[in-house]
């Protein structure tokens, strides 16, 4: 189901704004490059952290890659948008690495967003696997465990999704449609903009 089929309208954000480097695009996916082609103004232009308005959203995506790694575990602004969506019952979710994003997200109580709930990101196998498990600042797995999440897995490169309340996190890209799907259901019954980080 494309974006603007579903009926909601998406505003595009990177930690720095304008272009973000991009890599994984499967351009002989028909799904990957009608959103491509959709957001192409968007992508061109993304918003800082700073230009987002978090009461003007129902939900807010951290999309995956390496890259996340650095770009958004300490990035108090991106954290602040999505504890406020969260806190005004919006949904927040995350996929492969863009659960980086979460590990320092806490809530108005002091609590990290992820204490208590059954989260999913790449794996510390997964990551061995690739060869990078040296390279990251940490291990994106262990992390969110060490910030009272109960972490739920699938063999490695399988698709593994978890809702936890109104927090939605994919194991790796084979799980990015199921992430997104989940959170169309829990957004079915409003009908407001959603921010997605790349």
């Amino acid at each position: 189901m494309f974006v603007h089929q579903a009926g909601y309208s998406v505003d595009l954000v990177s930690p720095q704004g304008g272009e973000p480097p991009r890599d994984g695009e499967d351009n002989e996916d028909v799904r990957n490059q009608t959103f491509l082609d959709e957001m192409a103004g968007k992508l061109a232009h993304t918003l800082t952290p700073d230009q987002v308005k978090p009461d003007a959203y129902d939900a807010i995506f951290y999309a995956g890659g390496h890259g996340t790694m650095w770009d958004f575990p300490e990035n108090e602004t991106l954290a602040g948008i999505a504890a406020s969506i969260y806190e005004a019952g919006g949904v927040v979710g995350a996929v492969c690495h863009g659960p980086a994003a979460l590990v320092y997200i806490k809530l108005s109580d002091g609590s990290y967003l992820v204490d208590g709930k059954v989260v999913n990101s790449f794996t510390n196998e997964e990551e061995k696997e690739v060869g990078l498990a040296d390279e990251v600042p940490f291990l994106l797995e262990s992390k969110l465990v060490e910030r009272g999440a109960e972490f739920r897995k699938s063999p490695k490169f399988e698709s593994h999704v978890e809702t936890s309340e109104r927090l939605v996190t994919g194991q790796n890209p084979a799980s990015a449609k199921a992430v997104a799907t989940q959170m169309w259901a829990l957004l079915e019954n409003a009908n407001r903009d959603t921010a997605v980080i790349p």
